[in-house]
């Protein structure tokens, strides 16, 4: 049996030794502790250490983003269920929250930090470095803050997804798809121009391109530019009517195809469509984690992040702790395109028989697909 609470936590004293440079006082984190009990699955061994706690903090798209962080959540919370062990869970509703949430699960005694997202780069740096005997995993960052090409403190994980190789995929499909339906138009737009955003957007791009190649097309990807790295970006991860804006700005130029990228942002992009047009949801399966717009998603591009955030919370229970940086790709199937699900029936014919093609040829190195936003595993 799995009893959670949720409450917020009023205040977060600072802890002594982190070199926390606070900007202000942000939105109190929201805190969920789970405990495991007799009702715990037996996909893992108990841990190797009585005192094991997994803990993990959010960026500020939340738990409820229905992609990014709930992914990354349910990893946890899977894992957790199996191993029969109590967890805290931290949702930053801005950056002002990083760091005292890491504060909060450092004096919760967490033995292993799960961050989510690139933006916690630095506070997670900072809590490392001041907490060396606690171990820490950041999704979609390797941590080098000071950009010296290596990790910034020996006991953090970078759990990494080579995102491009699937979004080529997406991005052939959103433009047999648009082919199909007579427009040849495709867009994508982003929330915040960092690399785990804009690798999804070349990746589509590129795959709008190898369609036209070998199909002797010419659908026009529109809200991003590949060489100059710079396009329509809506300045945050939240659904709002600056994201509903800018999906309706690549629609009133002709676009039936949208790749919103950023986490709850697709939810604008939903609101702004009309019947015939479709979008791409990015991270999770976002028709099943959120049915309210299956009826508009093609397709996802997918990271595993569940998957990853699983593996290395085991790893770590097992007392087998690995700062070796993960990295999700095609091959290993860390990256990947979800169903089509309803859309199957109504793809251009042979397109599927297309995409198993092109990704092994991906991964046989046949083709190359790679961004200036692929990370450095």
């Amino acid at each position: 049996m799995t009893i959670s609470t949720t409450k917020k936590i009023a205040g977060v004293a600072a802890a002594a030794g982190l070199l926390f440079a606070l900007a202000g006082c942000g939105a109190a984190p929201e805190d969920t502790t789970s405990t495991s009990g007799a009702g715990a699955t037996s996909g893992a061994e108990k841990p190797a250490d009585s005192n094991f706690k997994p803990c993990i903090v959010s960026d500020d798209g939340g738990w409820n983003d229905k992609s990014f962080n709930q992914s990354a959540k349910e990893g946890l919370d899977k894992i957790a269920a199996e191993l029969g062990v109590e967890t805290v869970e931290l949702q930053s509703d801005g950056d002002s929250d990083y760091a005292p949430n890491l504060e909060q699960l450092v004096s919760q005694n967490c033995t292993y930090i799960v961050t989510v997202g690139y933006k916690l780069a630095a506070a997670t740096v900072d809590s490392a470095k001041a907490n060396p005997d606690i171990n820490y995993a950041i999704i979609d960052d390797s941590a080098d803050v000071d950009q010296d090409g290596k990790t910034d403190a020996p006991n953090i994980k970078p759990l990494l997804f080579d995102t491009v190789q699937a979004a080529y995929l997406g991005g052939y499909a959103a433009a047999a798809w648009s082919d199909a339906s007579g427009v040849n138009k495709v867009g994508t737009f982003g929330g915040i121009q960092i690399p785990p955003v804009t690798i999804f957007m070349d990746g589509f791009v590129d795959g709008v391109k190898k369609f036209n190649e070998d199909n002797s097309k010419n659908v026009e990807a529109i809200g991003w530019d590949v060489a100059a790295q710079n396009g329509q970006m809506t300045g945050g991860f939240a659904a709002n009517d600056t994201a509903k804006q800018t999906a309706q700005s690549l629609l009133d130029q002709g676009a039936d195809v949208l790749l919103p990228v950023g986490g709850p942002i697709y939810q604008s992009a939903a609101a702004a469509m009309t019947e015939g047009d479709v979008m791409l949801g990015v991270d999770s399966d976002v028709a099943v984690s959120d049915p309210s717009v299956a009826d508009k998603v093609l397709v996802s591009i997918m990271k595993r992040i569940d998957e990853a955030v699983y593996t290395s919370v085991k790893e770590a229970a097992a007392g087998n702790v690995d700062v070796t940086p993960y990295l999700g790709t095609l091959e290993n199937d860390g990256v990947g395109l979800s169903s089509f699900h309803d859309f199957e029936s109504k793809l251009p014919a042979g397109l599927t028989d297309k995409l198993d093609a092109l990704k092994q040829d991906i991964i046989d190195g046949k083709i190359t697909v790679t961004s200036v936003s692929s990370p450095k595993a």
